[in-house]
């Protein structure tokens, strides 16, 4: 039984300025109203310029972190509250910069020989001639520094790769570009260093793309994810490896590409992943009997600064 005094005030942080905004609103009522629900002291913030002088002033015992994308997700948010010794959700200032931070948490698993699609960083109009040449096509290009697939388009031509790239620029001034994974698309969960069961992921966009996260009603989810045991035992560990090289704590998840030979390809670490109708996280933990106030209660119980 959780003793949710124990938590004494939390403030439940959502909404901010990023391009996630939207996500990061229903995410954080969905965390609030199960704080509440519970019996918790909670009450909801949503970010903006003054954040910094609303914690000094109402000095909240835990916070708990539902903004997505930058502010949120990217260690900026993380310092403030290291600086101010107010325990957070989930990961540190380091792990959750690394992994907002598409290039470099990429660069961390190939140095570690994890395995993870053959890319090209893409930051003028110009370059998309040679990255096609590198890579061949189909491509995926994705802004550096965005979640939640916001950005992120597939190109199977150069002129594809361009229009993709015009568009990417709304968003930031540098994209990865990575070969194409032909095959099933799986995303693991992780809670307190262990993993939740896979989810796999089928939808008729091109790839699981925003409105296949949050709008659609077509995109399946399946659980349990139809592999054999083995090779979910595998899945598992190597998001486990994942996670944990680029220094992650608490909570969170790791998306992966299997290709139609069978081997997995790891894509991204969302450090605040969506806690919302549509989001996976809760989806995996219903798979082991957890409820969303379980779930919500247990992310809270690991804050830290």
């Amino acid at each position: 039984m959780v003793d949710v005094a124990a938590f004494g005030r939390v403030a439940v942080l959502f909404g901010g300025t990023s391009a996630e905004r939207a996500v990061s609103l229903k995410s954080g009522a969905a965390v609030l109203e199960a704080l509440l629900g519970a019996g918790v002291n909670a009450y909801g913030i949503d970010a903006d310029e003054r954040l910094a002088e609303q914690l000094i002033a109402e000095r909240p015992d835990r916070v708990f972190i539902a903004l997505h994308g930058r502010g949120g997700e990217d260690g900026s948010l993380q310092g403030l509250l290291e600086s101010l010794r107010i325990p957070y959700t989930g990961s540190g200032v380091m792990a959750s910069a690394v992994g907002m931070d598409k290039l470099v948490t990429k660069q961390i698993w190939q140095s570690l020989g994890l395995s993870t699609p053959a890319y090209a960083m893409l930051g003028a109009m110009q370059d998309c001639a040679a990255i096609v040449e590198k890579l061949g096509t189909p491509l995926i290009i994705k802004p550096v520094h965005e979640g939640s697939s916001i950005g992120m388009a597939k190109a199977s031509s150069l002129a594809e790769l361009q229009e993709a790239w015009q568009g990417a620029q709304t968003y930031d001034d540098q994209a990865l570009v990575e070969q194409w994974v032909q095959g099933a698309e799986f995303t693991v969960a992780i809670l307190d260093g262990k993993a939740l069961p896979a989810i796999r992921l089928r939808t008729p966009h091109n790839f699981y793309d925003y409105d296949a996260k949050y709008l659609a009603n077509d995109t399946q989810y399946l659980c349990p994810c139809e592999l054999p045991v083995e090779k979910e035992a595998e899945l598992a560990e190597l998001c486990l490896r994942a996670f944990n090289a680029v220094g992650c704590r608490g909570w969170g998840r790791v998306d992966v590409m299997q290709d139609e030979a069978g081997r997995f390809y790891l894509l991204e670490v969302n450090t605040v992943p969506g806690m919302t109708d549509h989001s996976l996280v809760p989806m995996a933990a219903k798979a082991t009997g957890m409820s969303f106030t379980d779930l919500v209660l247990a992310i809270l119980a690991g804050a830290r600064c």
